[in-house]
């Protein structure tokens, strides 16, 4: 009996494949019992409705490369509909131990003509459209027409990240985006969450900031790994003396202001950050539950931190009551975990922390130090322990101390440092 049922199986997957064959060869859209026989797995795991919306959905994927590849690839074959393509580049020897489905004969071709050729062949009857654009602000706007029923992001470019993660948002299109791959080996590490959860992640913490400057602060849904760098661990490669003495290291970038350094990547893992992505995007418009962990909710933190600087400057001005200033929770959110990166600028601990004017307020024929005061800004404050800040009121803003003096040189070079790079991110707003 068993064997008449093995025999009968067999039977069955011999004539499925001899039609899909078939029409393979002469019809690029197989019945409909047959393409819900290859999503049959699918159909028992979203469930005939779940099936139904991820085969009438239309996702469009920017970045084809080592994440963008693997998306394309496993949305296809779980059954979405129609997807776009949208990557200017080609495909390098380099990209073989990341891509998806890239061979030899694919070298020097562009990536989304080398993704459509293959995935043709494992999905006949999905509408692929393969775009070999630049997506950037100025057309931007035409690579996402069609009211896509999500956006996945996977550009390795900072600034064209940012300014598709702000277009999407602002214009209520749905997008998931992936952080950083390069440099990480830990699968067990990889995440999704909100942005604004993201860290240990040099791309994350860059597009995180840029889009603050924005007014962008949370809800974009990301795939990063928390894998700590350390000793012994992949970094970014510099550049060789050779290249610098050529002068105008920008210029070897693909395109003006793209990386031109060697980013270190263990294949394996943009496979990862890119099923992750599929998975998320197959379960949110198949509406099926999930149940990611959620990062603390730290806005009764920054709260604090604001209400504590008021009281500062209060004091500051010989108790004066009723003194505002001109920050709210989400600036102590940007100077805490962006400009100083969630540690003391004196002793790197990451707990108990405030913030605290840096420099003392001006002399009193200066300025007024009343109630209506707002001179103060995000550049005046630095972050501090609680028992940092004691002794930092005192003995600079109280006694006339330069902070040199009272913490050292050092100290203040990385406040310095701080603040010279908080104007170049200011460029972004």
């Amino acid at each position: 009996m068993l064997d008449e049922e093995v025999g009968a199986k067999v039977c069955r997957l011999y004539i499925y494949l001899i039609i899909l064959w078939a029409f393979n060869h002469t019809n690029p859209s197989p019945p409909l019992d047959i393409i819900l026989e290859q999503l049959a797995r699918n159909r028992v795991f979203l469930g005939e409705e779940g099936l139904k919306k991820v085969r009438t959905s239309f996702v469009i994927i920017v970045g084809c490369g080592g994440v963008g590849s693997w998306v394309a690839t496993m949305l296809l074959r779980s059954g979405v509909g129609k997807i776009r393509l949208v990557d200017f580049d080609q495909v390098t020897l380099s990209s073989l131990n990341r891509h998806a489905v890239a061979t030899l004969a694919d070298v020097g071709t562009p990536k989304v003509q080398a993704l459509k050729k293959r995935l043709e062949q494992v999905t006949p009857w999905v509408e692929i459209d393969a775009r070999n654009e630049l997506w950037d602000m100025e057309g931007g706007a035409a690579l996402l027409t069609g009211e896509p029923t999500f956006v996945v992001d996977a550009i390795d470019n900072v600034q064209t990240k940012v300014d598709l993660l702000f277009y999407c948002k602002t214009h209520n299109i749905p997008i998931i985006s992936s952080m950083g791959a390069g440099c990480k080996s830990d699968p067990t590490r990889v995440c999704i969450g909100d942005i604004s959860e993201s860290t240990e992640d040099p791309l994350s913490r860059s597009t995180r900031r840029r889009l603050r400057q924005k007014g962008v602060s949370t809800g974009i849904p990301v795939v990063y790994s928390t894998e700590k760098p350390g000793p012994g661990k992949a970094s970014l490669l510099p550049l060789s003396e050779d290249e610098f003495e050529k002068g105008k290291v920008d210029e070897l970038g693909v395109l003006p202001d793209f990386r031109v350094r060697i980013l270190p990547v263990l294949g394996t893992m943009p496979s990862i950050f890119g099923l992750c992505i599929a998975s998320h995007v197959l379960t949110t418009i198949a509406g099926y539950p999930t149940e990611y962990s959620k990062g603390k909710d730290r806005s009764k933190l920054y709260e604090d931190m604001i209400a504590q600087l008021a009281g500062q400057e209060s004091r500051l001005r010989g108790n004066a009551p009723g003194i505002r200033i001109p920050l709210n929770e989400s600036d102590a959110g940007y100077i805490a975990d962006e400009v100083f990166k969630g540690k003391s600028v004196v002793s790197g601990f990451f707990t108990r922390l405030v913030l605290t004017r840096w420099e003392p307020l001006p002399p009193r024929d200066e300025g007024f130090w009343g109630e209506n005061d707002h001179t103060i800004t995000a550049n005046d404050v630095v972050l501090m322990t609680k028992d940092e800040v004691k002794k930092h009121e005192k003995e600079v803003l109280k006694a006339g101390r330069s902070p040199e003096d009272v913490w050292g040189p050092n100290v203040v070079g990385v406040v310095e440092a701080r603040r010279k790079e908080e104007d170049f991110y200011s460029k972004f707003r």
